[in-house]
């Protein structure tokens, strides 16, 4: 594996309350991974137009496309409502393209997907983040998170109480380390494609015809 530099890894967190809990429990997992010897880095909600309400050089969309560049893992993190992940996660999620030009800023990226629920424990927000990330073209690893009750698992300064939950999330967060560093040097190959290769020579064609 290659310790050259630090996994490069983007946090992402579907709530803008005083307290949300997805951002909370996000934070969490940032500390426990800069504790393998990530760096990390978060992006900020607040600000952000929804999908196509402004066009795509607005200052938050570009923001968060660039963090997406810089990234070679992500965590997704969504409270759970109405069954669902949150507008706010979609939104931000909606806003990072397949391709700009020729580059993809999220395929080949691993991913981690997390929620916290108000009630009991559901995976409906995760699963969801999953179907997202595959088409997204990201390496989803196989753990993940699912906080149930989240109220009651959070310390008033914000960290996690010690329990299974937050066991839960150092697995998930020693699994995304290690992916991360074990596909850094695979990743051209597991996402070079034939269908791409031969528009690619289709189009190389066209240019020279």
């Amino acid at each position: 594996m290659s310790f050259e530099h630090k996994p490069r890894i983007l946090f992402l967190y579907g709530s803008l309350r005083e307290r949300s809990y997805s951002r909370l429990l996000a934070e969490e997992a940032a500390r426990i991974i800069e504790e393998f010897g990530a760096e990390v880095k978060f992006f900020n909600p607040r600000g952000l137009p929804l999908f196509g309400a402004e066009p795509d050089t607005h200052p938050k969309v570009q923001e968060l496309r660039e963090l997406s560049l810089w990234s070679e893992g992500q965590v997704w993190s969504s409270p759970e409502l109405h069954g669902n992940i949150s507008g706010l996660m979609k939104t931000q999620i909606d806003w990072i393209p397949l391709s700009m030009g020729a580059v993809r800023p999220t395929q080949g990226r691993t991913l981690a997907v997390m929620q916290v629920s108000g009630g009991s424990q559901s995976f409906n927000a995760v699963n969801t983040m999953r179907l997202l990330g595959r088409w997204m073209r990201m390496f989803t690893i196989p753990n993940q998170s699912s906080v149930a009750r989240a109220y009651q698992e959070f310390n008033e300064d914000g960290t996690m109480k010690h329990s299974s939950y937050r066991d839960r999330v150092i697995d998930v967060m020693e699994e995304l380390y290690r992916f991360t560093l074990l596909l850094r040097e695979q990743v051209d190959d597991l996402t070079d494609r034939y269908s791409e290769r031969k528009a690619a020579m289709a189009k190389q064609s066209e240019s020279t015809a």
